[in-house]
């Protein structure tokens, strides 16, 4: 059986196909670690939409990747609904 590991190995053998993956690290760390956050604190996403006073399907488009460049004012909305920090840096 192959597993999804080495389909996606194999995919990025491929320079073009591992370079856009490479390019999406940064939009996928944050959504995981948003949803990561989300579950640990045993909120839907119904409930996070409500305290940030924004829709359910937004806030699953953006969990979804769908979008693709959520707003600063987006992300800051859902820090604080769940109660946390909003850090964002370069590093060099």
């Amino acid at each position: 059986m192959t597993t999804w590991k080495k389909i996606k190995n194999n995919l990025l053998k491929d320079k073009e196909a591992k370079k856009l993956y490479d390019g999406l690290e940064l939009e996928y760390k944050i959504i995981s670690d948003l949803i990561e956050l989300r579950n640990k604190r045993k909120i839907t996403q119904k409930e996070l939409a409500l305290k940030m006073k924004t829709s359910q399907s937004a806030l699953s488009r953006f969990e979804s990747g769908v979008i693709e460049n959520p707003s600063l004012i987006f992300l800051k909305k859902m820090a604080a609904a769940l109660d946390t920090k909003l850090s964002i840096s370069f590093v060099g």
